[in-house]
């Protein structure tokens, strides 16, 4: 008879997630909104620098086939360096200031490179933020899942009871802060590896054509 009430009891909770976000303690919402504003800004993130990045590389490989076709200094500058509209035009722009001011190749090196970087730089924005996401979301679903469970051995403490139907609300309110957590921390993580190695490639791209520029200097001065 017991076992027949307690089954009833449990049926008649509802667990859908909107149920456990409205029935959970005020604390445990307020983990469960951050956790559901982190994930949506780590998704954000994400498709902006993919989309940015996807761009970039097209960029990269259309101004890096039209810079090796022969055409001569001055073309090139007329078209990317006087209105540089991306991060491979500036390098170069940076680069003719000083060769045209007849710098000597180290110096065309180090205006190339401090280019590069900066452009580097202002293309990391954003990945602290979903590294952030990533080492942090696990620990604020875990504070909820404590805090979740702590209400709930209050619950059994008040009522005397230990049945399912006075356990299982709590716990699975706590559960579903852990699960939050997860579904944040997860996608966050696997985002800024995709990102960071995608990016590592451009870095890789833009810092050679720098050196291959203080090379055609030095070459150049050389003559």
């Amino acid at each position: 008879m017991e076992t027949t009430v307690v089954e009833a009891a449990a049926t008649a909770q509802d667990f859908s997630f909107f149920a456990l976000f409205m029935q959970a303690d005020w604390v445990v919402k307020a983990v469960m909104g951050i956790l559901a504003f982190m994930s949506l800004w780590s998704w954000a993130i994400a498709i902006d620098k993919w989309l940015s990045l996807r761009g970039a590389h097209a960029r990269a490989r259309a101004f890096e086939a039209d810079f090796w076709s022969g055409r001569s200094l001055d073309s090139l500058s007329d078209e990317y360096a006087k209105r540089p509209r991306d991060a491979f035009g500036r390098v170069f722009a940076a680069a003719l200031r000083e060769w045209s001011g007849r710098g000597p190749g180290s110096r065309v090196s180090r205006a190339a490179n401090a280019e590069a970087a900066r452009e580097l730089s202002r293309m990391e924005n954003g990945l602290g933020v979903l590294a952030s996401i990533g080492s942090s979301a696990v620990f604020i679903g875990l504070f909820g899942t404590v805090w979740g469970i702590m209400n709930s051995f209050r619950a059994i403490a008040v009522s005397h009871d230990t049945n399912l139907a006075v356990v299982a609300p709590g716990i699975a309110e706590a559960l579903f802060a852990t699960a939050l957590g997860l579904l944040a921390a997860i996608p966050a993580v696997i985002f800024f590896n995709a990102l960071s190695s995608n990016l590592g490639h451009y870095a890789t791209r833009l810092e050679s054509f720098a050196d291959e520029l203080s090379a055609l200097a030095d070459r150049e001065g050389g003559k």
